[in-house]
């Protein structure tokens, strides 16, 4: 393993411990770990196993998926400004909840939010297919992506301009925001499986991006199948990021930031920017979400909206940077 994996796999240790430690209970730290443990019918059990340990575990998958997503969507189009929303996926899994939402599934139906937003993720990519074609090369698949990303965003605009019932459009406004609190082990159990095969989709990945970066000419003449390639890298990034957007809502900027932040650190090289990048972003996210409970805990801060504030500033300077360097 890398030193700077082994180095990332630490810091995530650490802040899945904190993660679970900090919160407004005000539970002790012997406390917060005998109840996860060792159990019981206590509160305190209540509030370690079905109200931080979910959060944690979702926050520890979700920033990994898009740190993973985002080094992948990276290194397959060589550039450092992609990121896993450009295919469409999360503003049709976001159109997907808000409709759910609005239609007052939720209300019926516990589920009836994620899985609709999973819906919307396949949909996109049923989209994808048909606009970019099995062979569609990486500018297509591009300018698709976007395509669907605009009506879907067209679309949830719709709903929020016609919405006659103001409480409807509140939560669908605060869904938006992005957030990990009052998730429980349901929400897991639903999007694990899904981004264990986005994982699995994206990681044996390394050695085509490897290739890549000679061309695509040359991946071919090296062996590589490139369409084999694009559309693992679209599946893989469909399961994570729908999955992530069906139980959490919109979080962005994580893929588009760790892996530009790691770059450097593992010698600019695409392949082994994946896994650094999948550690990277579950440090992140983890970060963030500790962030909300501890700056303003009174004012529920929305983690999407953390990530933005971080994140925005960060996509300012490396658009002027990328500008200096073509200069």
């Amino acid at each position: 393993m890398r030193p700077v994996n082994r180095i990332l796999l630490g810091v995530v240790a650490l802040l899945c411990l904190a993660s679970l430690l900090i919160g407004p209970a005000g539970i002790g730290w012997a406390d917060s770990l005998r109840a996860l443990i060792a159990g019981g019918e206590g509160p305190m059990t209540l509030v370690m196993r079905e109200i931080r340990l979910p959060r944690m575990i979702l926050g520890l998958a979700i920033g990994a998926s898009l740190g993973l997503a985002g080094a992948a969507m990276q290194g397959y189009l060589r550039n450092p400004l992609a990121e896993p929303g450009l295919i469409g996926v999360s503003a049709s899994a976001a159109l997907g909840a808000v409709l759910a939402i609005q239609t007052g599934a939720v209300a019926v139906f516990a589920l009836a939010l994620p899985l609709a937003a999973l819906a919307g993720a396949l949909v996109s990519v049923l989209l994808l297919l048909a606009l970019a074609g099995p062979r569609g090369g990486a500018l297509t698949l591009i300018l698709a992506g976007i395509a669907i990303s605009a009506m879907a965003g067209a679309l949830t605009s719709l709903v929020l301009n016609l919405s006659s019932n103001p409480y409807a459009a509140n939560e669908i406004v605060f869904w938006m925001m992005g957030s990990l609190a009052d998730r429980s082990m349901l929400h897991v159990w639903l999007a694990l499986p899904l981004m264990a095969l986005g994982w699995a989709l994206l990681l044996p990945l390394a050695r085509a991006l490897e290739a890549l970066t000679l061309g695509e000419d040359a991946a071919a003449a090296m062996g590589m199948d490139l369409a084999r390639t694009r559309w693992q890298l679209v599946i893989g990034t469909a399961c994570v990021v729908g999955a992530a957007t069906a139980v959490a809502g919109t979080i962005g900027f994580v893929g588009l930031v760790v892996p530009h932040l790691l770059r450097p650190l593992v010698g600019a090289r695409p392949g082994a920017l994946l896994g650094a990048s999948a550690l990277g972003g579950a440090a992140m996210l983890l970060t963030a979400d500790i962030a909300v409970r501890v700056v303003l805990p009174g004012q529920d801060l929305k983690l999407g909206v953390l990530t933005a504030l971080v994140g925005a500033p960060f996509f300012l300077h490396l658009v002027r940077s990328t500008g200096r360097a073509e200069a």
